[in-house]
């Protein structure tokens, strides 16, 4: 079965592609490297001893989503393409509308001309918006993001819904999930943001291994137990797996009435100030850090309900809060400046 997986190169994808050449698929990489690097797959390769097609090319480009299903035999595809950062969102939202939205529309739309009818969507909990209590479980209605980034992936899912109900071939999953996080545990993979990290961990990481001074909190005030954010951290190949599960459970399946919607987490949360600890005291390097102002755009918690992806795609995940230290600082201290090195 032939896989094309957009966005393929960059941190949750590279990771997927692994474990789909470990399961046995052949893997397409379409990806524009705006924030992700060639080297990622060149590892993928050395780790799994399997080879990727790679083609570099942007979902927003027709031509180039042309040339790729006109060449290649797809037969499901993985999209993960996206730009992602929720606070740029905020400051850029027609460049993330253009590229998330626009550019899962340029696919779906080459996808149907050449008759390729199995969708995997890289999704994410901020669907489920404010007014949502968690956990979050699937069968609640969507909500009202709390940022332009949020927006989008909420729009591409009903951009899906309405696809679906025209198109009875077309088979579609939403997988949601919280705060990936870890590395593979050789070390070789890993997360490797351009420019200021955006998320926790990676900044975290890079406080240790010198590259940042200290690492800024925004934010102790909120009603959680520590005044820190609580997220739903999930170890990077978990989710991974769970992509694969999605895909062996999706090729299953004659028909689907609607757009099979799932959750990928672990269903506990976590603070920022329990994540710097554990990584202080699995790594043995301290994290200096200072308290800002709260960030627009964050919640003071979220995590999952997983227990549908456990009784359907009988996937749930397994590796703890020391193993995502553990592998970050592998993925951190041999590769100090990522894939650049």
């Amino acid at each position: 079965m032939n896989v094309l997986v957009t966005g393929g190169a960059g941190y949750i994808g590279s990771h997927t592609v692994l474990c789909l050449l470990n399961e046995g698929y052949h893997v397409i990489v379409l990806d524009n490297l705006c924030n992700s690097s060639v080297e990622a797959i060149k590892r993928v390769e050395q780790l799994t001893q399997q080879s990727v097609t790679f083609i570099e090319g942007d979902v927003c480009n027709k031509q180039h989503l042309e040339n790729v299903f006109t060449k290649h035999k797809v037969d499901c595809v993985i999209h993960f393409a996206a730009l992602k950062a929720v606070g740029e969102s905020a400051l850029q939202p027609l460049k993330y509308h253009h590229n998330n939205v626009s550019g899962s529309i340029n696919l779906l739309s080459c996808m149907a001309k050449h008759q390729v009818n199995q969708f995997i969507f890289s999704s994410s909990a901020t669907v489920y918006g404010e007014q949502n209590p968690y956990p979050y479980i699937e069968t609640m209605p969507l909500g009202t993001p709390s940022s332009p980034y949020g927006t989008t992936k909420m729009i591409v899912e009903r951009v899906l819904e309405d696809n679906n109900k025209a198109n009875v071939d077309f088979k579609a999953i939403s997988l949601r999930y919280f705060n990936p996080i870890g590395a593979h545990p050789s070390g070789e993979i890993g997360e490797d943001p351009s420019g200021i990290p955006n998320n926790l961990l990676p900044f975290v990481a890079q406080v240790a291994v010198g590259k940042r001074e200290k690492l800024t909190v925004f934010g102790d005030d909120y009603p959680t137990p520590d005044g820190t954010c609580l997220r739903d951290y999930l170890h990077v190949m978990d989710l991974a797996e769970g992509h694969v599960a999605a895909l062996n459970w999706l090729k299953q399946q004659t028909t689907l009435d609607e757009v099979a919607v799932f959750n990928l987490g672990t269903g506990t949360g976590t603070s920022v100030l329990n994540i710097i600890r554990a990584f202080e005291t699995e790594t043995g390097k301290p994290v200096p850090y200072e308290v800002a102002n709260r960030r627009e755009g964050d919640l003071p918690a979220f995590w999952a309900n997983a227990d549908k992806a456990k009784q359907v795609l009988k996937w749930q995940a397994k590796r703890d809060i020391n193993a995502m230290m553990q592998d970050t600082w592998r993925w951190q201290s041999n590769n100090p400046d990522g894939y650049s090195k």
